[in-house]
């Protein structure tokens, strides 16, 4: 139900109670467990520990226990640590609420959660390690990823003790030593050295099925305290020396094999910052990155260069900014942190730029408009717009101009009207922004005019404006004029976003190939049933609000989807359309937060609605119960008690229970037996249908289902 581009995602909590609802009501226990994961049902149980029945599979398993948080935590390790598994962390990973832990090849992730002060939740869920390798007898500070693979840890026993159990646990694991032939009949560059200061060092290779695993290097160091340290780690010199460039993050290149990132800032802000691991080594990641900055007209200074075999630092400058990178060694992965900043003269002169234009603002020419002459593009255009962007085969054109709104408005009425497009009437008319839309025969445009700070922005799209041959769309000397024009500092084009073409064409939702790094596909379903009746969407994308309200509009028509004048909202930071599509009603919702607009769009599926008889009454709200625990509830809510059998609203309820209600909040009570009534509110909205989930504890969780 919920997915992530460019980053780690974790669900809203309603969404979670969505899956809880749709996914965890429906799915029956399994019957046998999977051999290539632990069974979580053989597990050892807390003493007390309650099982949450409804949710039970072979790969999962709650628990409710009758002790605090931090009591069950130490508890359930000391539990696991006795049955044989072994606890370790993830290289990067600060999980305060769940641990991992693994015996042999099996994995397991243990979460527990704060109930009440002297109550927790807790739940086992089976994980296996894809690729494996032996810890050492009763290691210590355990650091363990299953996917490269990657281990760092403290072994109890001397040097030789431990290389002796690596040479027989690893060709027990599938391993085998890597002798200097092989490696070089496949890695050129590979040197196996074996000795090392005060320590070992051996490689292997897997002679299993892992025809795509790497080599791994397994150092050995004594330590003073008689113990010795251990990695495993994919070996250097089968890692790549070039690194390819990933799609750009914060406007800075990335590289491909990114593991995790983190970011703040975009191409137009003053400051960015980038934190990135990437797996590789240092002198391939800062090849990569004197190339990529070079490539985008950075000039790598010699003032404060450090560069070693395990710390990097370099500064480079730009025309309007300067930039400092920093690379160092963390476990296997070599860290990254770039810090641009605009140079205080560039800052200065935008400063003065933005006081003028704000002055200039207010004396914007609002004489009537003559058309350009010479113009080559299908509709006509003002004499004096500026940075015009045209696309012939997508239909688009973007651009500005000095003129108040009002001007270029009445400019596009009369002009458009001369040649025999009528104008449908809209309610968004004002002096800040106007919405146009035109038709002709079977072609129609749609234009949107907005005041942006001492200019007018100007974007239309429609089939009026697709030509047959679009290279008469970007004259050589437009784009160079708009270059320079960049260059010295003047506002930036506009952004003509693109479809992401690896989304597929059938998906939900057109997402553009510049977004950010937040991204969330929610989707309700019937309990039981794999057909959703409502889908939403929320990404961030780094663009002005402007240029997505035009992708939106643009492919969304494509899929049929009709906007409506009901619900808008238009304002320079926030916007709200109706749709209408093929499959029922939608809403979009943009807004700006930390230079980036956020997207929020959510589709209704009307007729799989209907049949669950999910739909409300015409300006009314429909209130839907769930009952996940094992005991009955009680709902009362508006004066009536809804009583809930355990269960209710899953696969073996024939419809879950229901109440209409009017728009507005509501107060309401819930109680489960042996458990202290709980009491909360929850608004419902008109023409939708919301959720209210109850667990075991009792505790009711809303979301918008419809």
């Amino acid at each position: 139900m919920f997915g992530t581009t460019r980053g780690t995602l974790v669900p809203a909590r309603k969404h979670l109670f969505a899956v809880a609802l749709a996914v965890i009501a429906s799915m029956p226990v399994a019957a046998s467990a999977n051999p290539d994961t632990v069974d979580v049902r053989t597990l050892p149980r807390l003493e007390g520990a309650v099982e949450r029945t409804a949710s039970t599979k072979s790969h999962q398993i709650t628990y409710d226990v009758p002790t605090a948080a931090g009591v069950t935590t130490a508890a359930v390790k000391q539990l696991l640590v006795a049955d044989g598994w072994k606890q370790f962390v993830r290289p990067l990973e600060n999980s305060k609420s769940s641990s991992n832990f693994k015996k042999g090849r099996l994995g397991l992730q243990v979460w527990v959660s704060a109930a009440k002060p002297d109550q927790s939740t807790m739940g086992y869920s089976a994980t296996r390690a894809s690729v494996d390798v032996p810890f050492p007898p009763d290691a210590a500070d355990i650091m363990f990823d299953e996917w490269r693979p990657y281990l760092g840890c403290i072994a109890p026993t001397a040097l030789d003790a431990t290389l002796d159990f690596f040479r027989k646990e690893m060709e027990a694991s599938g391993w085998k030593p890597l002798n200097a032939a092989e490696a070089a009949a496949r890695w050129p560059n590979a040197q196996l050295s074996e000795t090392i200061e005060n320590g070992a060092r051996a490689y292997y290779a897997h002679d299993d099925r892992y025809d795509r695993q790497l080599p791994v290097m397994l150092t050995l160091q004594r330590r003073d305290d008689g113990r010795t340290g251990v990695e495993i780690r994919v070996a250097p010199f089968a890692l790549p020396d070039t690194l390819e460039a990933y799609s750009e993050i914060a406007g800075l290149p990335r590289p491909k094999s990114t593991k995790t990132e983190r970011s703040s800032g975009d191409s137009n802000s003053a400051r960015r910052t980038v934190e990135l691991a990437v797996i590789a080594e240092i002198p391939a990641t800062l090849a990569f990155y004197r190339r990529e900055l070079a490539a985008r007209d950075w000039t790598e200074e010699a003032s404060g260069a450090v560069v070693t075999a395990d710390n990097v630092t370099l500064n480079f400058s730009s025309a309007e900014q300067t930039a400092t990178l920093k690379l160092s060694r963390r476990y296997d992965l070599t860290m990254i942190n770039i810090v641009t900043q605009v140079k205080e003269a560039v800052l200065a002169a935008a400063t003065a730029k933005k006081e003028a234009d704000a002055a200039q603002a207010a004396k914007l020419a609002d004489a009537p408009l003559r058309a350009l002459a010479d113009n080559s593009k299908p509709v006509p255009l003002p004499e004096n717009a500026e940075e015009v962007q045209f696309d012939g085969d997508k239909g688009r054109i973007d651009f500005y101009s000095p003129s108040t709104v009002r001007a270029v408005a009445a400019f596009y009425r009369d002009s458009l009207q001369a040649q025999g497009w009528k104008e449908k009437p809209s309610i968004i008319n004002g002096p800040r922004m106007v919405v146009m839309e035109f038709f002709k025969g079977g072609n129609a445009m749609s234009f949107t005019v907005m005041q942006m700070g001492p200019k007018a922005k100007i974007m239309a799209s429609g089939s009026g404006l697709v030509t047959a041959d679009a290279k008469v769309a970007a004259k050589p000397g437009v784009v160079a004029a708009a270059q320079a024009s960049n260059a010295a500092g003047a506002k930036a084009a506009v952004k003509i976003l693109e479809a992401d073409p690896e989304i597929d064409p059938d998906a939900p939702f057109p997402m553009p190939k510049q977004r950010g790094s937040t991204v969330s596909r929610g989707s309700g379903k019937v309990p039981g049933s794999d057909v959703p009746f409502r889908r939403e969407l929320e990404i961030s994308i780094p663009a002005d609000l402007a240029s997505v309200l035009a992708f939106y509009r643009t492919e969304l028509g494509k899929r049929g989807w009709k906007e409506s004048a009901e619900r808008a909202v238009m304002q320079a930071d926030r916007v709200q359309l109706a749709f209408a599509s093929p499959d029922g009603p939608a809403l979009l919702k943009l807004g700006r937060a930390e230079d980036e607009t956020t997207v929020s769009l959510a589709q209704k599926y009307t007729e799989v609605a209907a049949k669950a008889g999910m739909i409300p009454k015409p300006g009314q709200a429909k209130l839907v119960f769930g009952n996940i625990g094992s005991s009955e509830a009680a709902v009362t809510i508006n004066k009536q008690t809804i009583k809930l059998a355990a269960g209710a609203g899953g696969p073996q309820s024939q419809k879950p229970p229901m109440l209409d209600l009017p728009p507005g909040k509501y107060s309401y009570s819930v109680k489960v037996a042996g458990r202290p009534a709980r009491n909360d509110t929850v608004e419902v909205t008109a023409d939708d249908a919301w959720g209210l989930m109850i667990a075991p504890s009792g505790e009711a969780l809303s979301l918008q289902m419809y």
